[in-house]
């Protein structure tokens, strides 16, 4: 794909970069983002960049790359009952010689300009930063939950629980990357077991880079702590769910100290799920349990007896961006009947920009189209970044216009304000969140 002209300031050019240039984007990478791994150990692990997808800047005057972005191919991106093609926004970077000159901004015009080319109505992102993206037209989409949870926490019985088996073994690609993969997605598509409603933002590991970097278990990966293990909990020899860890150890006046930092956490059901935590929180030597990126309603909310004593946190995960309004908002579907017209506004994509009627019955198909507001005048008018929030139906429509970002307009004779309805049809029954693939 050819580099649009998008501008950038005087003395700067934009590259091409291919697996040969490895070094470089290396390189870049350890100045955007401080490692204290060499770079021959980080040019030896797997990439998981799609290099047709990857730009670098250089500048007059430097050696190497000065500015840096990518996005991941997810051709299968879960939105609300539905899937849409999406640019994954990823390894942004910019020198610290040469910030505040323009480069992250003109970084993020083409990312969209060939996100629109590719025809993909959104992008999505994890920020490093909170602040960075909203003024991009990013929405914060979604939270995720982070807990520190006692060894032996107190859970709730579920039924059938008790009829799993529960095995652990070192985690290798060779020996369970089919079960992991299955799994994994079969949880977007039913989140432990409620059929027909996925989990938008449920990212899977499309490509075979992104395959090849989660199963890296080299020690620069490790931060210390042993190789990946895995639970695996059986139903007759069924594989129903599984918890890949790593453990660490310190040994202190009063003993022994252990930590097992949790990857995924994946179950068929609640059932699976009880099974997986029962023995992941039995685990010797331990003494908490942290797991990574769980979605804000996960079964370990409800079956935890003392939520409290976990310490939740829920920082901002995913962040979606439309680039192509239309398309997105008839791509999904809606939890309730919605007829709606909805004046948008985007000053980084002004083509955006208009009037759009959206209907669509409850978890059916949508239409939209672009009306004249001086024959149909808007309900709601907002900004696309408070669109991209509201997106995957982890927001409520209904606060942003509490906060005054969403303004309501009441037609003549109009009983109902609008925003009720909307907002009611713009969420989804299950939270969205992602794993950790960006």
């Amino acid at each position: 794909m050819a580099l649009p002209q998008t501008a950038l300031p005087a003395g700067y050019r934009w590259r091409t970069l291919t697996p040969d240039d490895r070094r470089l984007v290396t390189e870049l990478d350890t100045w955007a983002f401080p490692s204290g791994t060499s770079h021959d150990d980080l040019d030896a692990a797997p990439s998981p960049l799609a290099w047709d997808r990857t730009i670098g800047i250089e500048a007059d005057g430097s050696e190497g790359l000065v500015a840096l972005h990518a996005s991941y191919p997810f051709e299968h991106f879960p939105v609300p009952g539905a899937e849409l093609p999406t640019a994954g926004l990823t390894w942004v970077g910019v020198h610290p010689q040469h910030r505040r000159r323009g480069l992250l901004t003109a970084m993020i015009d083409l990312h969209l300009a060939r996100s629109a080319e590719r025809g993909e109505p959104l992008s999505a992102l994890f920020a490093a930063e909170a602040a960075i993206y909203g003024r991009f037209g990013y929405g914060h989409a979604a939270d995720d939950l982070r807990l520190d949870v006692p060894r032996g926490a107190a859970l709730r019985d579920v039924p059938g629980a008790e009829l799993h088996t529960v095995r652990v073994e070192v985690a290798t690609r060779e020996r369970h990357g089919d079960l992991v993969d299955r799994l994994h997605r079969a949880a977007g598509v039913a989140p432990s077991g409620v059929p027909g409603i996925n989990r938008p933002g449920w990212v899977t590991r499309e490509t075979a880079a992104l395959q090849a970097v989660h199963w890296d278990d080299t020690p620069g990966q490790r931060g210390g702590r042993e190789s990946r293990r895995i639970l695996i909990a059986e139903l007759d020899g069924e594989p129903r769910g599984y918890v890949t860890f790593r453990r660490s150890l310190t040994w202190e006046p009063t003993g022994a100290r252990g930590h097992v930092s949790a990857g995924e956490v994946v179950a068929a059901d609640g059932a699976a799920a009880r099974a997986l935590w029962g023995a992941l929180l039995d685990l010797d030597l331990t003494n908490e349990v942290s797991p990574f990126i769980l979605p804000v309603d996960d079964v370990v909310t409800q079956l935890l007896v003392n939520l409290r004593a976990a310490a939740p946190r829920t920082p901002d995960n995913l962040w979606v961006r439309l680039v192509d309004v239309g398309a997105a908002l008839a791509g999904r579907q809606y939890a309730a009947d919605v007829d709606v017209t909805l004046a948008v506004t985007d000053a980084r994509l002004p083509a955006n920009g208009g009037v759009y009627r959206l209907q669509a019955e409850a978890f059916g198909p949508a239409s939209v189209e672009r009306v004249d507001p001086e024959f149909d005048a808007p309900e709601l008018s907002l900004d696309v970044r408070e669109l991209g929030a509201v997106y995957l139906g982890g927001k409520s429509l209904a606060v942003l216009a509490a906060a005054g970002l969403v303004t309501v307009h009441r037609r003549p004779g109009q009983r109902r304000s609008p925003l009720a309805s909307a907002s009611t049809a713009f969420g989804w029954p299950i939270a969205p969140g992602a794993s950790w693939v960006f």
